[in-house]
């Protein structure tokens, strides 16, 4: 099977060689990279200038949309039978695809997440309150969704084309981990969930999401499991 690797990235010119460097590097050599730079203003557009050659795509945002809106355009030009999502700041790590890709491989499964709370790899201790922030949106979406998650907002997630080729992203920013969530638990889709190591990383070093993007999540998951 052939994967498709969408790194979405927004002023991440500090990570974003080594991140490239480290999905080059992963497990199967089948794989496209495609970047969606979100319309950085700190470098980072132009050190992925320097390295078009190293990946399939990079695809160049002309205003700041948001995360979701990065990953509906990289989706849209992936061809890959698995799409990875990864993110560009060094917190998930590309040697853990096989966990991933497994169960999909196998036959099991349709999606899988990647979960931080789950899993005996290493874990940086760091914010309690997001801990907590993010155990109730969970728990929230699993109350409607009828879902199992443990981390419902992990960026690290695994698809078969064919099935995320069905959801219609709508959120342009942090709302779409919900959004999704609750359209594959719509669409009946064989999900799985398997721990992974988590390289968390602080606000000085770069973390961008933030409380009100929890109140919006909170809003996305009465939206996308009530309303639609």
């Amino acid at each position: 099977m052939r994967l498709s690797v969408i790194i979405p990235c927004y002023n991440e010119v500090n990570t974003i060689e080594e991140i490239i460097e480290a999905v080059i590097n992963a497990p199967y050599s089948d794989k496209e990279i495609i970047v969606v730079d979100d319309c950085s203003k700190d470098g980072t557009r132009e050190r992925l200038k320097s390295l078009e050659g190293r990946v399939s795509m990079v695809i160049y945002q002309e205003q700041n949309q948001g995360k979701g809106a990065a990953l509906r355009k990289g989706i849209s030009a992936a061809t890959g039978d698995i799409i990875i999502t990864q993110d560009a700041d060094l917190e998930y790590n590309p040697s853990e695809y096989p966990l991933l890709c497994e169960p999909i491989m196998q036959g099991l499964a349709d999606v899988v997440y990647g979960s931080r709370f789950m899993g005996s790899g290493p874990h940086r201790v760091l914010y309690f309150w997001h801990k907590v922030g993010n155990g109730f949106l969970t728990l929230l979406s699993n109350m409607f969704t009828n879902l199992t998650f443990t981390d419902m907002e992990t960026g690290y997630k695994a698809f078969k084309r064919e099935v995320i080729a069905k959801i219609k992203i709508e959120e342009d920013r942090f709302g779409v981990e919900p959004e999704i969530t609750a359209k594959i638990a719509k669409l009946r889709c064989r999900v799985y969930e398997v721990g992974i190591s988590y390289f968390g990383r602080t606000y000085m070093e770069g973390k961008k999401i933030g409380w009100r993007d929890g109140v919006k999540a909170i809003w996305c998951i009465l939206k996308y499991n009530l309303l639609r």
